[in-house]
C-alpha cells in the first residue's frame, strides 16, 4: 500500500511538472478570500478565481485582477488556491505571436486598476473573469463565452444574499452583464492541459 502511495505521488508530482507554461493559458483556482464561497455558490462552480498566463522577461507570471490588477508569478499562484489544486487550460488553435504581443500591449490599460467588487462591466474597476475574457477579445477578437445577466445566477444562497446586501443595498442590478469564471472554464474553445 505505501509503495502505491509513493507511485501515485510521484506520478501526481512528475505530471504537475511537465507543464510547459504557454502565454495565454488560463489558470483557474478556488480561491481563498472573504467571497469565494459566494462566487461559487452563485455560479454553481468550484471555481472562483481564474487568471491569464503572460511572461515578462522570459519567466511566467499569471496576469489577475486582485487588488489591484496585477503579475502574480505562475508559482506562487497554483500554489495559493484551496488545497493548491488547479486546472490550466489552453486554446484549442494557438494564439499567434500577434495576439500574444497585443495582449501585453492590451493588459497595459488593465494593469494597477483597483478590483471590482460590485462587477460592473466597465474598464474602470475589473474583476477576474472580465479581465480574462477582455483581453481575448481586445487581443485576438476571441469571445471565450457568452455574456450572462447578474440575476441569471443563483442571488438566493445565503452566502450570495449576504454578498449582495454588502455592496449593492436593496438596488442589485440584475440585468448587469457578467462573465463567471466558470463559463470560461466550460468554453468549448479550450481544452485542459494540466491540473493538480
Amino acid at each position: 500500500m505505501r509503495g502505491l502511495l509513493v507511485f501515485f505521488f510521484l506520478l501526481v508530482g512528475s505530471s504537475a511538472f511537465s507543464y510547459v507554461p504557454q502565454p495565454g493559458d488560463i489558470v483557474f483556482q478556488t480561491s481563498l478570500s472573504s467571497q469565494s464561497q459566494a462566487v461559487q455558490a452563485a455560479t454553481k462552480s468550484r471555481y472562483s478565481h481564474v487568471g491569464i498566463v503572460l511572461f515578462k522577461d522570459g519567466k511566467p507570471f499569471v496576469f489577475e485582477a486582485v487588488q489591484p490588477v496585477k503579475y502574480t508569478p505562475l508559482k506562487q499562484w497554483l500554489n495559493r488556491g484551496k488545497d493548491r489544486h488547479y486546472v490550466i487550460k489552453r486554446l484549442k488553435s494557438p494564439l499567434s505571436e500577434a495576439v500574444v504581443k497585443k495582449m501585453h500591449q492590451e493588459n497595459k490599460r488593465f494593469e494597477g486598476k483597483p478590483y471590482d467588487l460590485t462587477f460592473e462591466w466597465s474598464d474602470e474597476r475589473i474583476y477576474c473573469s472580465e479581465l480574462v475574457w477582455k483581453l481575448y477579445k481586445s487581443a485576438g477578437g476571441i469571445e471565450l463565452a457568452p455574456l450572462a445577466k447578474l440575476g441569471s445566477f443563483d442571488l438566493k444562497h445565503p452566502a450570495v444574499k449576504i454578498k449582495l446586501k454588502e455592496r449593492y443595498g436593496a438596488k442589485v442590478p440584475v440585468n448587469e452583464p457578467v462573465i463567471a469564471p466558470v463559463a470560461i472554464f466550460d468554453s468549448d474553445l479550450l481544452e485542459t492541459v494540466a491540473e493538480r
